[in-house]
């Protein structure tokens, strides 16, 4: 019955994302398989923490998109998200989901709060860092960058980063509350998701500013993640080849996970 009920929950979830364009076909196919397994290995802690991160994801990525349209061109991944953008946010936490049905203990839920409070810290301080009117700062060295480029942070996305991750650490609290299977009290559950969050998107910011592979327009010469910009092909700018957009957003998060465990022990 659980398996259905998550099925039948992505499936109305991922339906809607589908509709509103927010997910390519690849995206809602990878979705309702997430969806479907949160909820069937998992039960309504992972699935809805899940829904917390996608729903607000989402109504962020909508949020004054004009403004955000011609940063958006330098990104590999937009607000329409594909398979692989999919996996990669939700990927790690449906790993450990599976982890705990097979041995239930609560590292796994510690890890996955890390994760989640990562990627919700991660595209918050993009989707509302975006809209500062302040120039980012490069994450090395506090030398101001142009908007929208990688490894560049800023007070508005940091202080996003910190209330994305703060607001997963409390929904952990709050459905876990609903089960009758606290662990931490609410105010742990809120630094731990804050902490994590900021600590896995500064790691996403470090790798973006270092390692991450990037391309250069040819024609006006800024640094971007696709491979064509002002309709002409881009050429290598520095970084690892294999270090994509995706894998630098899986390794930060296993930096999150990790910094929550930590944390969950402290507290409990």
């Amino acid at each position: 019955m659980d398996w259905l009920i998550g099925a039948a929950g992505a499936l109305l979830v991922g339906g809607a994302a589908y509709r509103k364009k927010s997910l390519t076909l690849s995206g809602f196919a990878a979705a309702f398989v997430m969806g479907t397994v949160y909820y069937g290995a998992g039960d309504l802690f992972w699935f809805g923490i899940l829904l917390v991160f996608f729903i607000t994801s989402t109504l962020l990525s909508r949020y004054k998109q004009e403004r955000k349209a011609e940063l958006e061109k330098s990104y590999a991944k937009t607000g329409n998200r594909d398979a692989g953008q999919v996996f990669a946010n939700g990927g790690l936490g449906m790993l450990l989901c599976a982890g705990y049905a097979v041995w239930p203990h609560p590292a796994w839920i510690f890890l996955f709060i890390g994760v989640m409070a990562t990627v919700t810290a991660d595209t918050w301080a993009t989707e509302i860092g975006s809209l500062s009117r302040q120039s980012p700062r490069s994450v090395l060295n506090g030398r101001p960058l142009p908007p929208g480029t990688s490894g560049g942070v800023s007070a508005l996305g940091t202080s996003a980063a910190v209330a994305g991750g703060a607001l997963i650490g409390l929904s952990a609290w709050l459905f876990l509350y609903v089960l009758g299977e606290s662990i931490l009290s609410w105010w742990a559950w809120i630094m731990t998701g804050g902490i994590a969050g900021a600590a896995g998107a500064f790691a996403d910011s470090y790798l973006g500013a270092t390692v991450q592979y990037m391309s250069r327009c040819r024609v006006c010469g800024r640094e971007v993640e696709v491979s064509t910009h002002c309709g002409q092909a881009t050429e290598k700018a520095r970084g690892w080849s294999w270090m994509t957009n995706d894998a630098v957003n899986i390794i930060s998060s296993i930096a999150g996970g990790l910094v929550a465990l930590v944390l969950g022990y402290i507290w409990m």
